[in-house]
């Protein structure tokens, strides 16, 4: 979805979404001169705005949850690709 769909649903300011795109919390695809962002960039949105007005995490925490959230993605990417060669390979077996 294009920029002002984005801030639409996200409900997020101009100034806002060019602060947490510059400290890399939203990481949108780059499409000629303009920003292309995903339903989980939005759901991200709603998770730092969640974070920051529900529970006060400031800045810093921010950027340290959001680490941990993409270590916990990969990990979740990593076993479910080993459970994919290990079926195949039980497939082969049996």
């Amino acid at each position: 979805m294009e920029i002002q769909e984005f801030i639409g649903r996200s409900h997020l300011d101009t100034l806002t979404l060019n602060a947490w795109v510059e400290a890399e919390w939203l990481v949108p695809v780059a499409s000629k001169k303009t920003f292309q962002f995903s339903e989980a960039d939005l759901a991200r949105a709603r998770l730092i705005g969640d974070l920051k007005a529900d529970f006060g995490v400031n800045d810093e925490g921010i950027a340290i949850i959001l680490h941990l959230l993409d270590q916990l993605y990969g990990l979740r990417c990593l076993v479910r690709d080993i459970q994919a060669v290990e079926a195949s390979d039980r497939k082969d077996v049996g």
